[in-house]
């Protein structure tokens, strides 16, 4: 019966719920740019405010950049705990110009709602304000008790979040928690991410001669930085795709049967993927098929090089310095600690005569991977059932969200990672969107999870 009251409570107020997350969005809280701190404020404070409205204790938790907005109910004893975690900051918006309509004025096409932080994360996080506001408004009260923790800062890495999680566990415990932040496999193909890739991310600089100098003068008898560093990085992978670091591989979690025939009846195409990539063809490890490989097999990859001259026309100099960015991908168990240890000792190892190398260690997150057969999970699989009016298939991602790790590491709890965006709808990118379809789906799947959580043990 609540269910229904729920239910009827949510096709009520889709009008509604459509205007206000349009007022959240028109709120240009972009976090990388100090022009807009007063806008990431706003946008906090509407959160806040909206919380409060639903029935929620909320507030806004300062830090030394943009706040933390936490709220909960907590009117449900011996009943688990849903912790939410979201973020109200956008990405930047710029380049403007292949926009189709002004990044910070909703507009709709075609069922979608273009706009930035549409779908990143802006909808998917106010999905679960409104499911709970159903419940409030509709019932009174929430079958199980629910926590918010939503922040202003994951675009610029999360730079505050971690240390308050790490002082607040108590305030923070709870048995489930739940990110929107991912997307559904593919049209009508609603997903649970059930992993997600680790990361480890370096800086390489090479230091030659203590000056540029002429090639021809020189070359020849003095190591060239840039070769030198061409040299390292060609270490790094074999032609079969595998990375050449001696024990790499040695912590790598195989995937399972079940993983590999779930992978294979996902309905995707190779040729497809390769000609919408306008690519002559598909590369990586030796083995493994491209959705394996981008979703759970180890990666290397090289994201900047820097050294020399390369402005118009030719100079012929060599140069004293150069360097590169590169990234590990990591599954699960590997260690982005032990990596790190394992890749300087090759580079050591690898580095021709003549020049010094320093590495430089920027970004570390460990790979995530949640049980499938848990009652979080469980209770998952039938609340988007419920939404979106189909059994979710089970994905792991490509990409790393740490704060996964850091409430794993902190509050000992697993993620449920319950995307409702669509591979398309350009995250980071102009035109994103938002199918105000899944929007809604999303909603009810929310609202639906409360009541499929109170009836799992936590």
């Amino acid at each position: 019966m609540a269910l229904e009251q729920v239910d009827a409570y949510l096709e009520k107020h889709r009008d509604h719920f459509e205007a206000q997350l349009k007022d959240l969005i028109r709120i240009p809280s972009v976090s990388a740019q100090p022009d807009h701190d007063p806008d990431t404020q706003r946008a906090a404070t509407f959160v806040r405010d909206d919380l409060a409205a639903i029935g929620l204790k909320a507030e806004l938790i300062s830090t030394q950049r943009h706040p933390l907005v936490y709220a909960e109910w907590l009117g449900a004893p011996g009943q688990p705990t849903l912790l939410v975690y979201g973020h109200y900051d956008v990405q930047p918006p710029e380049p403007l110009e292949p926009w189709l309509s002004p990044p910070f004025e909703p507009t709709i096409r075609d069922g979608n709602l273009y706009a930035r932080g549409a779908t990143d994360d802006k909808g998917q996080m106010f999905t679960h304000l409104k499911a709970a506001q159903a419940w409030l408004k509709a019932t009174g009260s929430l079958p199980v008790n629910v926590k918010f923790l939503i922040e202003g800062e994951e675009e610029i890495g999360g730079v505050n979040l971690e240390a308050y999680v790490a002082e607040h566990r108590d305030r923070l415990a709870c048995d489930y928690a739940v990110i929107s932040d991912t997307s559904q496999f593919a049209p009508g193909m609603p997903a649970i991410t059930y992993g997600l890739k680790g990361l480890a991310y370096f800086e390489i600089h090479v230091q030659g001669a203590n000056r540029d100098l002429h090639s021809g003068t020189y070359g020849g008898a003095v190591a060239n930085p840039l070769n030198a560093l061409a040299t390292i990085l060609a270490s790094l992978k074999g032609a079969d795709g595998k990375i050449r670091i001696e024990g790499f591989y040695d912590a790598v979690k195989p995937l399972e049967d079940w993983e590999r025939a779930e992978f294979a009846r996902m309905p995707f195409s190779e040729a497809e993927f390769q000609a919408d990539l306008a690519v002559p063809s598909l590369v990586g490890e030796e083995g493994y098929t491209t959705l394996e490989r981008k979703w759970a097999r180890p990666t290397c990859d090289v994201h900047g090089l820097f050294g020399g001259y390369s402005g118009p026309g030719p100079k012929t100099v060599l140069p004293c310095k150069a360097g590169a960015k590169l990234s590990f991908r990591l599954v699960p168990d590997q260690d982005p600690k032990t990596v790190g240890e394992l890749f300087r000792a090759h580079v050591r190892k690898f580095t021709p005569p003549g020049v010094s190398v320093e590495v430089i260690t920027q970004q570390g997150a460990p790979a995530v991977l949640v049980s499938v057969d848990s009652p979080g999970f469980r209770a998952a699989v039938r609340a988007i059932e419920a939404g979106f009016g189909t059994k979710p298939v089970f994905i792991r991602e490509g990409g790393s969200i740490p704060v996964v790790g850091l409430l794993k590491q902190h509050l000992k709890v697993d993620t449920l990672l319950l995307g409702w965006g669509q591979n398309d709808d350009n995250m980071h990118g102009p035109n994103e969107k938002f199918s105000l379809a899944d929007f809604h789906r999303g909603i009810k799947a929310g609202a639906h999870l409360l009541e499929e959580l109170a009836n799992e043990p936590a």
